[in-house]
């Protein structure tokens, strides 16, 4: 009886070990997600490195030689157009000045002589020409005196952002001496540069209004409050880094940004009839990327591919694989080369609507 007992005993061991082992064969049958590259309009957004100019920034220099009797602005105030700036005492041009307007004085008594005496016929109307003349040199003296005199006010020539002082009042100070930097900062320019495939992209999208407007990232992450405009472009590449220099304008009412910041400028890149594919369906070996395509065997082989834009979540394929292959898109860490697999087939497009470069 023991031993019946027994030998039923051990069946049922076997026909249950039988039965785990077919189960976990078929837990072992993995179904992975198989999609296939898409031919798409798409663009993207990329931000380029940008040195932040005003739209006009000069310095300020003294045009006469003299001390510096007053300065009348601070540094980082706001001035208006015509606004005095400084002043210089000049240590010439007030007594030429001076000296100009006697000289005016004599050559006006000495013409009035001299038309009184030829009116009178006791000297010739030559002589009432040459006093004349000698009016008009003092004239023209003084006036050149007087415009020396007025060059030592310092005024502002456009509305503007004063800059550092550097000179002390009382400081002499000779001709072209630097008394400081204006910057009118209402409107800005970002200036940045593109390569040269992507200025090409740029180029053959035509003169489309969208395409011109850029944002601006700030040394903080933000985003100006202002989008600006593609104004201009350079007339050469650089020879050393492929790069040509892009000029943007950007409004500027509240004074936020200053010359010689620097930024990052948003552009909107676009790109026709792009190959692209998620890259996780991709994987990196020695430098170089990979995707697993599934022939009409469903066996699995790798395939070297090159990249033609890298985007957020998508590569843009330059080369490797074509719009009707299939690739792995899970499960590349868990195959083997030549693996027959069983695979789900998913929509390219649904793979990537998720994805925001995509145009719906």
């Amino acid at each position: 009886m023991n031993r019946i007992s027994l030998l039923v005993s051990l069946c049922a061991l076997i026909i249950s070990s039988g039965c785990k082992n077919k189960k976990t064969e078929t837990e072992e049958k993995v179904k992975y997600s198989v999609t296939s590259p898409l031919k798409v309009d798409t663009s993207f957004s990329k931000e380029y490195v940008a040195q932040i100019q005003s739209v006009r920034n000069i310095k300020i220099r003294a045009m006469e030689k003299g001390y510096l009797q007053s300065i009348n602005v601070d540094e980082g105030r706001y001035v208006k157009a015509g606004q005095v700036l400084f002043k210089v005492v000049p240590t010439l041009y007030e007594a030429e000045y001076l000296k100009a307007q006697a000289a005016v004085k004599e050559a006006e008594l000495e013409m009035l002589n001299a038309k009184t005496l030829a009116d009178s016929n006791i000297v010739s109307k030559s002589e009432s020409a040459i006093a004349q003349a000698k009016l008009d040199e003092a004239r023209a003296d003084m006036a050149l005196a007087k415009l020396h005199l007025s060059m030592t006010e310092i005024k502002a020539p456009f509305d503007g952002v004063i800059d550092r002082i550097p000179l002390k009042l009382g400081s002499l100070i000779d001709e072209g001496a630097l008394l400081t930097t204006l910057s009118d900062n209402k409107s800005i320019y970002a200036y940045y540069n593109v390569p040269e495939r992507e200025y090409l992209d740029y180029k053959a999208q035509g003169d489309t209004e969208n395409l011109h407007h850029v944002a601006l990232v700030l040394a903080n992450n933000q985003l100006h409050r202002y989008r600006g405009i593609v104004e201009t472009i350079e007339g050469q590449f650089d020879n050393e880094t492929g790069n040509i220099a892009f000029r943007a304008k950007f409004p500027n009412p509240d004074l936020l940004l200053k010359h010689g910041e620097t930024g990052k400028v948003q552009m909107n890149i676009p790109m026709k009839n792009s190959l692209v594919i998620p890259q996780k369906a991709t994987y990196e070996l020695q430098d170089k990327i990979y995707v697993y395509v599934v022939d009409k065997d469903n066996i699995v082989r790798s395939r070297n591919i090159t990249i033609k834009s890298r985007l957020p979540d998508i590569y843009v394929i330059d080369s490797g694989i074509s719009e009707g292959d299939k690739i792995l898109l899970e499960g590349l860490q868990s195959v083997k080369e030549d693996e027959k697999i069983e695979f789900d087939y998913k929509d390219p497009r649904n793979v990537l609507s998720s994805l925001q470069l995509i145009k719906q």
